[in-house]
């Protein structure tokens, strides 16, 4: 059971980062009130930097729920207490980063769900949340390690349980690169999508 418990809280925050985002930027495009925020003299970054805080608050707080319910199950002893804090903060801070793009290229309510039903949830459940790798023929663990939520995971899991299937320092590395560019990516479109602006 503790070798669920991370990959459980790992999903939570993932998916609640994402959708807290990804809701509230489309519902404030959709009712044109981004409209007021763009014209404003409030810099772009300061825009997308509360936005992110509201997703990483979400995902946080409702990875702290799983994990005091977890402890009703089983018990869990951090490992690394700064290898599981910088993970679980900056894989939030990449997934509201995700919700936040998401939701400038979406034209409707039902494009939201797709990126969340098609890409999240399969690559959440094939990212080793349930289960090692090491379990799979060794053709499924090589496709396994293009899944990039498999490194949030399991850098997760070496924090608390002290094991791991990858290499945590690539993790670690491929996880800030990945929030670098989609950081820098989530400015570019909020000063240039047109879509904002309609």
């Amino acid at each position: 059971m503790s070798y669920i418990v991370p990959g459980l809280i790992m999903m939570s925050v993932i998916t609640n980062s994402y959708s807290n985002v990804v809701s509230s930027f489309f519902s404030a495009k959709f009712q044109h009130q981004i409209e007021e925020l763009l014209v404003s003299p409030t810099p772009n970054w300061v825009i997308l930097v509360g936005y992110l805080i509201g997703g990483m608050c979400r995902g946080l707080m409702v990875g702290m729920v799983v994990t005091a319910l977890s402890l009703f199950f089983t018990k869990l002893h951090i490992a690394h207490l700064g290898i599981t804090l910088a993970i679980i903060l900056l894989t939030s801070l990449l997934f509201s980063l995700g919700g936040f793009i998401n939701a400038i290229f979406a034209r409707s309510f039902d494009d939201i769900s797709i990126v969340p039903t098609f890409v999240l949830t399969p690559l959440t459940y094939l990212g080793g949340v349930f289960y090692s790798i090491q379990l799979l023929p060794e053709f499924w663990q090589n496709v396994s390690m293009a899944n990039p939520i498999l490194y949030m995971v399991n850098s997760f899991r070496y924090g608390i349980l002290g094991v791991s299937d990858i290499n945590v320092g690539f993790a670690f590395a491929m996880i800030l690169v990945f929030v670098v560019a989609l950081f820098m990516f989530a400015l570019y479109l909020l000063k240039h999508s047109k879509g904002l602006r309609t």
